[in-house]
């Protein structure tokens, strides 16, 4: 069975892939830059610590670019993962509420009840109001 169409997660797409490329490429032209200084062979000056700081900048801002661009893609994903697992267990329990033995109950949901918790003359399916268990707790504690 092939799987319906659903919308594309938003993913971080051409404009981090822009400054991504854009810091690579201003980085490569300073460590071309810095290379060429280096081959000619002259003294260090100003250029030379121009073109290193430029070189490393640039370098650093497109790594912690790229970083950036693929935690965002892997949240991205993660997220439209958790969606879709929350589309199934919502559907799942549409599902199991269609297939329910009793009609009264949706689908059961297990919880463990103290025994003291519960007066006699209520039955199993009976709820308990918030007030109810607070004025029974009061009176415990004040006893």
């Amino acid at each position: 069975m092939a799987e319906p169409d659903r919308p594309v997660p938003h993913r971080p797409g051409a404009v981090s892939l822009f400054f991504v490329a854009k810091a690579g490429v201003f980085a490569l032209g300073f460590w071309i830059w810095l290379l060429v200084l280096a081959v000619r062979g002259s003294q260090a000056t100003g250029v030379h610590l121009i073109a290193a700081a430029g070189a490393i900048t640039t370098t650093l801002v497109g790594v912690v670019l790229g970083t950036r661009m693929a935690l965002q893609r892997n949240a991205a994903a993660r997220h439209a993962e958790l969606k879709r697992l929350l589309v199934d267990i919502s559907w799942n329990a549409f599902a199991a509420a269609g297939n329910a033995d009793e009609p009264a109950k949706v689908v059961p949901f297990p919880i463990s009840s103290q025994d003291g918790d519960r007066p006699a003359n209520r039955g199993p399916g009976e709820r308990v109001s918030a007030f109810d268990r607070a004025e029974r707790n009061r009176g415990d504690r004040r006893r």
